[in-house]
């Protein structure tokens, strides 16, 4: 088994359009190019690497993701592609927190990516950094300056200054958080941006573990390819490439999704999806029936700011209702996105979704409610939040769960047999049966046996026999639980 090695940082900026983010990108692609000798132009591929030249930490180098703003990144996130290592929040010194720099936040966020806040255009005059990080606070971001865990740099992308110092919190970050692969694993790549020319179909792949050669066969959510090339985010054929580097391959005969995973093994790809995905869809009412649930998450937008107070301050004071992020205007595809990575709910207070956001909704899956009284709403989200209080107190009391893997008659008494999935269930402990999430009926353990030998007590990962009375209409697939 080969050693781990260290590999660059993969990092996408996020913000409020006009804040610098392509500047930024620009200034540093022009001043901290790989290789300056081949004339320093770099393909307009997705993605691009930079050796900064700093010493001292786990690598030098930093791939930056050159694709459109939060919804690209969440978009990546909600197919499962978790390409990006580390997020910059970057933000106006003179405009300081902006609609989109809160819709960024609650996407990083939602992605659990590490983040390090920067603050642009520091060498204008009406540059007010200070303020930056007090209205960061009032969205929950706490820069290290402040007493917080977030880095934060000033700034100026057209003039450099600071961007040194970014680069190296951005080095330093990395080795804290030790990325590392190994050269002989099984591939683990994602597809960041496809496009179709006079080559054929080309695919911006950035590598997490593993390596890709020209030459292998490789699978993507079906689609089957051989690479035929591969070339470097300089133009410059490759005949390999290891994680983090980016770079464009030949060989898809139909364009691959977005996001897609890479893997060498048919059917691999497509069985690792997102943690955060839902199996199923789901609507208020079944929220209402499932267990799963122990907060509603909500994307509130309204038509105006007084509208959107007003409904939030009402929401808020709802303990398990949790407001991923809220906003003026309509419903938009950011908030779909948003949504499908949170497993939140949209709702809309006098404001409906776009046709472009209503058409992802419907494909991804993702539930919107719009209401013109807010009586409505916030009666329907209460129920919803006292049904989820209950539960959570419910939960408090259960000690332990077990599911019926089959059923059987012995000297005339039905017995279960079980496998115990959480905790403990004991001889004598009342007993709630679930199917389908929906109560079946209470009943008492009255014997317990393993192996033909009698037991008071058994616990997780153990398998046991079980008489109930009184007797229930219990099925195998069933869930019993142990309530005190």
């Amino acid at each position: 088994m080969s050693q781990p090695l260290f590999r660059p940082p993969v990092v996408a900026i996020l913000g409020h359009v006009d804040h610098g983010k392509t500047t930024l990108l620009d200034y540093i692609r022009k001043t901290k190019l790989t290789s300056k000798e081949h004339g320093g132009i770099t393909q307009r591929i997705g993605a691009y690497e930079v050796e900064t030249g700093i010493k001292g930490y786990h690598t030098g180098k930093i791939t930056f993701i050159d694709t459109p703003g939060h919804e690209a990144f969440t978009k990546l996130r909600l197919r499962g592609a978790e390409v990006a290592d580390i997020a910059l929040l970057l933000i106006d010194a003179k405009d300081s927190v902006m609609p989109q720099t809160v819709e960024s936040i609650a996407h990083i966020n939602a992605a659990k990516t590490p983040c390090i806040v920067v603050i642009n255009k520091i060498d204008l005059p009406e540059a007010k950094p200070e303020k930056v990080k007090a209205d960061l606070m009032k969205h929950d971001v706490v820069v290290e300056e402040k007493g917080g865990k977030t880095p934060s740099v000033a700034i100026s992308a057209k003039t450099g200054k600071g961007v040194p110092e970014l680069l190296e919190s951005i080095l330093l970050l990395a080795s804290e958080l030790n990325l590392s692969y190994s050269p002989k694993s099984t591939p683990k790549a994602y597809i960041i941006e496809t496009k179709k020319d006079k080559r054929g179909i080309a695919a911006t792949v950035v590598i997490k573990d593993g390596t890709l050669n020209v030459g292998d066969a490789i699978f993507a959510e079906g689609k089957k390819a051989k690479i035929r090339a591969m070339i470097n985010d300089l133009g410059k054929p490759i005949s390999s490439a290891v994680p983090s580097l980016p770079f464009e391959f030949l060989g898809f005969d139909e364009l691959p999704e977005v996001g897609a995973l890479i893997s060498s093994t048919p059917g691999e790809e497509t069985e690792k999806k997102p943690p955060s995905q839902r199996k199923t869809p789901f609507d208020m009412q079944a929220f209402l029936k499932g267990e799963e649930e122990k907060k509603l998450s909500l994307i509130v937008k309204a038509e105006s700011q007084g509208s959107l107070e007003a409904v939030t301050s009402s929401l808020t004071k709802q303990e398990n209702v949790e407001i991923v992020s809220s906003g003026v205007g309509d419903i938009n595809t950011s908030d779909v996105f948003l949504a499908k990575t949170a497993r939140a709910i949209i709702i809309g207070f006098n404001t409906i979704p776009t046709t472009e956001a209503k058409d992802i909704a419907k494909q991804e899956k993702v539930v919107i409610k719009t209401y013109n009284i807010i009586y409505e709403l916030l009666k329907e989200l209460v129920e919803v939040s006292q049904l989820l209080k209950e539960r959570e107190e419910k939960e408090k009391n259960v000690k332990g769960e077990a599911k019926i893997l089959a059923t059987f008659v012995i000297h005339d008494q039905k017995i279960y047999g079980i496998r115990v999935t959480k905790g403990k269930i004991n001889l004598n402990d009342n007993m709630d049966v679930y199917r389908d999430s929906s109560l079946v009926g209470k009943t008492k353990l009255m014997s317990l046996q393993t192996k033909a030998k009698k037991i008071d007590e058994v616990k997780k990962d153990q398998e046991a026999g079980m008489v109930f009375a009184p007797l229930l209409d219990i099925r195998v697939g069933d869930m019993i639980k142990s309530v005190l």
